[in-house]
């Protein structure tokens, strides 16, 4: 039976144009997940020290909220959202904001409370953090976790 039923003699080929094509997909798709979460944080807070910090559950909708405490002026700056909110009903009403949008993605019944995450600096006052938190009451959101690092 020579030239018989399959099309060919030797070795299949690979087709290495599509996955070239899938893995730049994959690259452009993790890569603007990335940058979107990284926006959020606000690299010039020295965070505190908790050496018994447990990890982050990254399921569930968030807002974080950046406390920057500045020391020439003793006071804090609350940022959101690349966004600096000097009232803090402003910071308010952008939690409830961010809290619609998350309602928006959450698809699972075990994934629906929403957070908020305050990143304070390590030199922001305790009353500082405090206004964060009451402004985060005042969204109605009963969950607040704090952003520490585990090393100094």
């Amino acid at each position: 039976m020579a030239g018989g039923g399959g099309g060919g003699d030797g070795e299949p080929e690979f087709q290495v144009a599509p996955m070239i094509d899938v893995l730049l997909v994959l690259l452009i798709f993790f890569m603007s997940i990335t940058t979107a979460h990284v926006l959020k944080v606000d690299k010039s807070i020295t965070l505190p020290v908790a050496t018994d910090a447990l990890k982050k559950d990254n399921t569930r909708s968030e807002a974080i909220v950046n406390v920057r405490w500045d020391l020439a002026k003793k006071k804090a700056d609350y940022i959101m959202d690349d966004k600096v909110y000097p009232d803090l009903a402003d910071l308010s009403t952008a939690i409830v904001a961010a809290k619609k949008v998350g309602d928006l993605k959450v698809t699972s019944r075990a994934n629906q409370t929403f957070r908020v995450v305050i990143r304070g600096d390590r030199n922001a006052t305790a009353g500082s953090i405090s206004r964060a938190m009451n402004a985060a009451a005042e969204a109605g959101i009963s969950e607040i976790c704090f952003s520490t690092v585990n090393k100094d």
